[in-house]
Parts: C-alpha cells; sequence; structure tokens
C-alpha cells in the first residue's frame, strides 16, 4: 500500500482544531465564571457535539484526500490504473472524483466524498464505502444502534424526541421504525450458528410456552378476526356488552428455554398446611433457571414457535440426555401441539401444568363453598392444594364433585369449573413426581417474560400495531433479554456489509 505521506493532516484537521479553541476560549473568558454547572454541562454538551463532527468530518475529508492522491500515483505509473470490478463482473476503468454522499451520524450529517469507478451502462462502484462499511441507506451504523436502543424501551414517538435530543434532527419516526425493522432481519440466522453452553446430563432442560394478545390495525389482524370484527355489531354505542369482545387483538406467541438443578421438595415446602407454618425451618427453594433463551413471534402460528423452542432446546441437548421438562399453563392446543413435536423428535418430555393455575381454580370452587371473606377458605384451600401436590388430584375431583352434588345449582359455577379442569388434565398433575425429581411446577418465568416483553412495550396505552413493526420490536426485546445484543450487533454489521458489497466483512 502507498504511503501517506504527502497529505497536510494538520490543515485537513485545521476546522476541529478552530472548533476546540472556540471551546476553550468560552470556557476560559470570563463569562463563563458566571454560568451555574447545568449551564456549563449544557453548553459543552453542545459545544462538543459540534467538535466530535467536526472531527468525524475532517477525518472523512482526510480519507478522501488519500484515496485521490493514491489513485494520481497509480495514474503517473507505468502500469497504469487497473480498475475496479463490481458485484456484475464489469471492469470500471473510468475514475471521476468528488462524488458526495450524506451520513447522518450520531454526532449530526456528515458529506463522504470519494471516488467513483464508472463504465458505460452499469451502476458507479465506490470503493471507499466499501472500505468505510457505509450503509445502503443514510443513516450510520451507530444511530441505528441508537435507533434500536430507545425504540424498543419505549414509543416510537419517545424515541426519536430521545435521538434528536442528543444527534439533532436526524431522522423522522417513518425512517426510525425502517431502522427497527432492518435491524432485527438477522436474529433468526444468529441464533442458529450459535452454539449454546452445553450442561451436565443431570441438568434439567426446561420448556415452556405461553401467548399475549397484542392491538394491531385492522389490516394485521388474523383473517378469522378480521371477519369477525367486521361483522361484529355492537349491542351499546359507548361501551361493549358482557360477552362482547373487541376483536382488535392478534396474539402473539412466545417460547423459553433455559436450564435450571433439581431442587426436591415437599408439598408443604410449595403450600403451608392449614393455619399456617410453625417452626423455623425455611421451606426449600425451587429450581433456579439460569442460560434463559427467550424467543416470541406476532407473525408465525403457536406451532412454528413451538418448533423453534424445541430446535433450540435439541441444539442444547442433541442427544436426548438431559430430563426435559414442559411447563404449560394448560390450553389444550398447546398440549396438543406440544406433544406432537416431542413425538415428532422422539424425545421424552415431562408436562407439568402451572400449579398457580391449579390454585386459582381451587379458589374458585371455594367460593362456592364459603361466604365472601370466610377465612376458613383459605385453609380449605390449603389442604386441597396439599392433596394435589402429593399426587392425589383423583381423590380431591371426587370429593369436590361430592361436595357439589349437595350444591344450589345457582352455586355451582366455580366447583364445576375446577373439576372439569383437575378431570380434564388429571395426567399433568402428577406434582408429587415432579417435586420428588427438582422440577419447576410453575411458569413464573415465560409469564413473566409476556409482561416484560409484550407488556411493558408492545402494550402501552394507544399502540395499535402492524406486523413488521411489532415482529421486530418484540424480537429484539427477547434478544436484549437474553443478553446476546452486543453479539448479534457485531453479527448484523458483517451480515450488512456482506449484503451491501458482497463481500464478507
Amino acid at each position: 500500500m502507498e504511503p501517506y505521506d504527502t497529505v497536510p493532516v494538520t490543515d485537513v484537521f485545521a476546522a476541529s482544531t478552530e472548533t476546540f479553541e472556540y471551546l476553550l476560549g468560552e470556557l476560559a473568558g470570563p463569562g463563563s465564571a458566571e454560568l451555574s454547572h447545568a449551564r456549563l454541562e449544557e453548553m459543552i454538551e453542545v459545544r462538543g457535539r459540534l467538535l466530535l463532527r467536526q472531527l468525524l468530518q475532517d477525518h472523512l475529508d482526510l480519507r478522501a484526500a488519500r484515496e485521490e492522491q493514491a489513485l494520481a500515483r497509480q495514474d503517473a505509473g507505468a502500469a497504469g490504473r487497473c480498475g475496479v470490478a463490481g458485484a456484475d463482473g464489469v471492469l470500471r476503468r473510468c475514475v471521476e472524483s468528488g462524488h458526495h454522499r450524506l451520513l447522518a451520524t450520531v454526532f449530526g450529517t456528515a458529506s463522504v466524498r470519494r471516488c467513483a469507478f464508472r463504465a458505460r451502462g452499469v451502476r458507479n462502484v465506490y470503493p471507499a464505502d466499501a472500505a468505510l462499511s457505509l450503509p445502503g441507506g443514510r443513516h450510520s451504523h451507530g444511530l441505528t444502534r441508537l435507533a434500536v436502543t430507545e425504540a424498543v424501551r419505549g414509543s416510537f414517538d419517545g424515541a426519536k424526541a430521545a435521538i434528536e435530543a442528543r444527534c439533532g434532527p436526524v431522522l423522522g419516526k417513518r425512517q426510525l421504525e425502517q431502522l427497527v425493522k432492518a435491524a432485527a432481519a438477522d436474529i433468526g440466522a444468529f441464533y442458529r450458528q450459535k452454539i449454546p453452553v452445553p450442561c451436565t446430563a443431570g441438568t434439567l432442560l426446561v420448556l415452556s410456552v405461553d401467548g399475549k394478545g397484542i392491538v394491531m390495525r385492522p389490516e394485521a389482524l388474523r383473517p378469522t378476526i378480521r371477519k369477525a370484527a367486521a361483522g361484529r355489531t355492537p349491542t351499546f354505542r359507548t361501551r361493549l356488552a358482557a360477552g362482547e369482545k373487541p376483536c382488535r387483538k392478534r396474539m402473539a406467541t412466545l417460547g423459553v428455554v433455559y436450564d435450571a438443578d433439581p431442587a426436591p421438595r415437599r408439598p408443604h415446602d410449595v403450600i403451608a398446611v392449614p393455619g399456617g407454618r410453625r417452626g423455623r425451618r425455611p421451606p426449600r427453594a425451587g429450581p433456579h433457571a439460569r442460560g434463559k433463551w427467550l424467543c416470541g413471534s406476532v407473525i408465525d402460528d403457536p406451532a412454528t414457535v413451538i418448533e423453534k423452542v424445541f430446535d433450540h432446546a435439541e441444539a442444547r441437548d442433541p442427544a436426548h440426555v438431559r430430563p426435559w421438562v414442559v411447563l404449560v399453563d394448560g390450553a389444550r392446543h398447546q398440549l396438543d401441539l406440544i406433544r406432537a413435536e416431542a413425538a415428532r423428535r422422539n424425545v421424552s418430555v415431562g408436562i407439568v401444568i402451572d400449579f398457580v393455575h391449579v390454585l386459582e381454580y381451587l379458589w374458585a370452587a371455594a367460593r362456592s363453598l364459603h361466604p365472601a371473606a370466610d377465612p376458613a377458605a383459605e385453609d380449605w384451600v390449603a389442604g386441597c392444594a396439599l392433596a394435589v401436590l402429593a399426587g392425589n388430584a383423583g381423590q380431591v375431583t371426587d370429593g369436590l364433585t361430592a361436595q357439589a352434588a349437595v350444591l344450589p345449582a345457582g352455586h355451582r359455577r366455580g366447583i364445576d369449573t375446577c373439576i372439569r379442569y383437575l378431570a380434564g388434565h388429571a395426567e399433568f398433575l402428577r406434582y408429587d413426581q415432579a417435586l420428588e425429581n427438582g422440577w419447576p411446577i410453575a411458569t413464573g418465568v415465560i409469564e413473566g417474560a409476556c409482561r416484560h416483553l409484550i407488556g411493558d412495550r408492545l402494550d402501552i396505552t394507544g399502540a395499535r400495531w402492524g406486523l413488521a413493526g411489532a415482529e421486530a420490536i418484540l424480537q429484539l426485546r427477547a434478544l436484549i433479554a437474553c443478553g446476546d445484543f452486543r453479539d448479534y450487533w457485531k453479527y448484523h454489521l458483517r451480515q450488512e456489509h456482506q449484503h451491501t458489497y458482497n463481500v464478507p466483512a
């Protein structure tokens, strides 16, 4: 490579030096002595951003000058210019300097000057663009990363305001949304090439799936919901009647896979005996989740998300030597999909119904048997819950059936619902075996993920989503929750470079 010793560096950075000296003069002048620290911070922040933008601009100008000098030396050489071939394989020998493009960055907008290699009938090629790994659009990768960071934590309007406060008016709301969508494009490929950390054969491999609705724009609803919304005739003009659905949501499916060491327990470690705990022995803690991996989609159906969850689980345990535990809330369609996927892969899984859901059904039965605010209802629920945890769900169901038989028809709704739930899910209520093996029996991890990934961002007041935007935000929030954003961004930049310039980064 030719040495860059003929470019006057001090002259190129003269504007940066002048900006810096002007800031020094303001700070050393008598006027700054009367400023409060808040005014000083504001002044240095504004002037500092101008200085950083000028430094970037001067460096880009220096690289442009060096490129032009290097090409001039090639022209003066005996061999002449060899030209540059584009992705189409056409050799471009004609060179034209002085081509400019704008680059919006976290410091403000800069101008990139570079030389164009040209040939008749084909697009120009700019080697300097590839050397700088410039994006295909106007906004820099640093600005895109900032847009992602701000957009996943709050509304797009709030993200735009935060970026403008820091960087100036460098992008609009629609451009911000497009940057976020593009930033999530390689998440699937990133996880397919990522190798999970291996665990011992005794470590539990826990899978869980759940769903949560997202308010969508009408065109983004699933066909059945869109048809129902179009044909719905509301009873009232100003509110929904009992049992009516607004038909505004599309279900997003979330999945989680994590590792956990077995933690054997007994029923009274989970539920206190009637009358409360006595003595000083603390209850044994349940399994602690580690190495959580989250995924979610509002576009894919539950079967596809469950397939992704099993794919990741098999990447952690390809030989199927670890205990696989699947936690669900009892939805029949989820159970059917999970059992079908496990059978297709020939893997043995232990399916456990979330015990918190069982407790809610027991409380519904208690309200059928006890007056409101009756303290005896708590002890009754504790006794039934301990029996279910001990593996006697069938006996509890028989007892509830006998008690329901003597109740008036108007008081049986809660207890009948509980009986149907316990009887319909009996094969998944073997909590005695789960506790003995040290398995988790609650879906708190996936429930928390639903609240965090969807509720805290996609369910904010007034939000109505399109498919692409909701999918991008959901996947990016899951990626960040897994702690993989930094590694993913490096991978994404390599993929962007290869896609833009058709060469590896």
